[in-house]
């Protein structure tokens, strides 16, 4: 039986239409074939097998297509976390499922790391496809940790949002390091090993 924490973070994304799956489907094929500079409404259109209005009704324009993208391919593991809402439990079994479900359903998924791969790549000819995704995933992340050890203070953190910034840049760090920059050939530092040297460290706090 799933544990408290489990259902907390794996709670999904709001169902999707059919035709938005669609649309999806076929966009992260052309996404990822083509980059995002190249990839047109209608070469999605003829990928999806849709009209290229179907697609605007949906999604508004290519930013709003590729936003939907990645918070579907990012957020669907882990969806109360970054929602509006408050984080709630007891912090340690809490924040290792959160590095626990980033580092494994979540940097696992060979279309979350390819389309993280298509934002590096293009980020210095479209910087605002980097913030897109600092400000889905990695602020959003660092705003609700932040606002969490500020709730709980007994965990004795003096900077709640630089702590948060540190956790979370971990684990992004770690799977763009170990994935993309070949890591796993030059290093033998384990998710267990960084999981438990980020709990030591904010938990090391109320000791």
């Amino acid at each position: 039986m799933p544990n408290s924490f489990t259902s907390q973070l794996e709670t999904v994304l709001p169902a999707i239409t059919q035709k938005q799956e669609q649309i999806l489907q076929g966009a992260i094929r052309v996404f990822l074939r083509e980059g995002y500079a190249r990839t047109s409404m209608d070469r999605v259109s003829a990928e999806a097998g849709v009209s290229k209005q179907t697609i605007y009704s949906h999604f508004g324009d290519k930013e709003g297509l590729f936003k939907a993208l990645m918070e579907r391919l990012t957020l669907t593991c882990f969806q109360s976390i970054f929602s509006n809402t408050q984080l709630h439990g007891e912090p340690e079994g809490l924040l290792r499922q959160v590095g626990e479900i980033y580092l494994t359903k979540v940097a696992e998924n060979p279309d979350y790391l390819a389309l993280l791969r298509l934002i590096i790549t293009e980020s210095q000819n479209f910087p605002e496809l980097a913030k897109l995704y600092n400000q889905t995933v990695v602020q959003r992340g660092r705003l609700l940790l932040s606002e969490y050890f500020t709730a709980h203070p007994e965990l004795g953190i003096i900077d709640p949002e630089a702590i948060a910034h540190i956790f979370m840049g971990s684990l992004v760090s770690y799977v763009i390091i170990q994935e993309m920059l070949y890591g796993k050939e030059l290093t033998s530092l384990s998710r267990d090993r960084l999981l438990d040297s980020l709990m030591n460290l904010v938990m090391s706090q109320s000791r």
